[in-house]
Parts: structure tokens; sequence; C-alpha cells
């Protein structure tokens, strides 16, 4: 899975000289959380809630409604956005998404395709992409299943599937540090009670059954 398939394409954005006045604005009517900054087409920075409340007035002050937006107004966006955005290409491959974020404790990368932005991908992206790698909102089985990790241990689970005629819809392997794995297996099969049966007579411990009929 790639960047393009899971990325915000064509994020609202605003322009670097621009008043904080008009950021908060576009981020009010839009309800957005991020915006990424521009100079032109090129991306030069990103700017979140937290960003604008660092150079705003305090609930505090005593300036008057008129010199509070005067401030805002004369406040410009490269006043508040963070700079040296790190960002990723829409052709890179989800995970590398995820360690990019990881590695930098960040939760938004910028996309950017021949020095132009093209999206923005978000840490909520990574979650639902990796619902999605498990299968967990549609209708089956979710089947956990330990098994030694050697060679032909997974052909071997997969056609007890192929035995039953169950259609095997998504697969995980959590490898484990005692020369054992957690092999996930979600099936649209809703009766697994004959698969789990012979996967046990063949040495397989089933650790968890989770049925979704919805």
């Amino acid at each position: 899975m790639y960047v393009r398939n899971r990325m915000t394409a064509n994020p609202y954005t605003i322009a670097h000289d621009a008043p904080i006045s008009d950021l908060i604005e576009l981020m009010r009517q839009k309800n957005l959380k991020r915006v990424p900054v521009v100079n032109g087409e090129k991306v030069v920075g990103i700017v979140t809630h937290a960003d604008i409340q660092k150079v705003s007035p305090t609930k505090a002050t005593t300036l008057s409604i008129y010199e509070l937006n005067y401030l805002l107004h004369k406040t410009k966006v490269s006043d508040a956005m963070t700079k040296n955005v790190i960002t990723i290409s829409p052709d890179a491959l989800l995970e590398e998404a995820a360690v990019l974020m990881r590695e930098n404790r960040i939760s938004t990368l910028a996309v950017v395709k021949d020095n132009k932005l093209v999206g923005i991908i978000t840490e909520s992206d990574i979650f639902d992409a990796f619902i999605d790698l498990l299968g967990s909102r549609e209708a089956g089985t979710r089947i956990t299943i330990e098994a030694l990790d050697v060679p032909g241990t997974l052909a071997d689970i997969t056609n007890i599937f192929k035995s039953f005629d169950a259609n095997i819809t998504h697969i995980a392997t959590f490898r484990g540090k005692s020369g054992k794995s957690d092999i996930v297996i979600r099936t649209n099969t809703i009766n697994t009670e004959p698969i789990e049966k012979k996967l046990i007579e063949q040495g397989y411990k089933i650790e968890h059954v989770i049925k979704n009929i919805n």
C-alpha cells in the first residue's frame, strides 16, 4: 500500500505571508487541525492550533477587540509555522510514512512530488490503513494461531482453510521471541469450528477467535 492511496490529496493550504487571522478563519470554517504553509507551490511549513496559540495574545490580556484584531492581522503565518517540514513521496510505501512519523515524533507528513505539495498524510490515515489491513470492520471470523516460525508453516495453515473452502481475506504474522509466531487470519466464514478442530489436530494452538456478524 502506498502513501498516495491513503493521503488527503490537494489539501487546504495557506500562504506563508498571510495574516494569522486568515489562517484562524480557514481552520474554523473547514474544521482543520493542521494546514500546510506554501510559498507558491512549494511547501515551506506546517501550522497547527498549538502553533497559533503560541503567537496569539493570552485570554488574560487587557487589549481591546480592535487591538487584538490588529495584532492578529499583523502577525504572519510564517511567525507561527513549523519550518523544515518533513516530506514524503506519494509513491513511498505506507510503512515508510509510519517510520518517519515515529522516528521524528510527528503526526503529519507533507506529501511532495516534483517539489510540489500534492497531499498530506496523518497518524489517523495510518491507523485506518492498519484497521483495513486486518479487515476489522468486515464480517467474518478472525483466528489467531500460534505456530512454529519455520518454513512451510504458513502454506500448511492456508491449505487447511482451503480444504474447507474457506476464503482467507486478510492475513498477518507477528513474530515472537521463542521461535513461535502468531498468525492472524481473517476469513469470511462464520462457522469455523471444523477449521479450528483441524488446526488443533495438526498441532497448532488456537489463541483467539473473534466473530463479526455485521
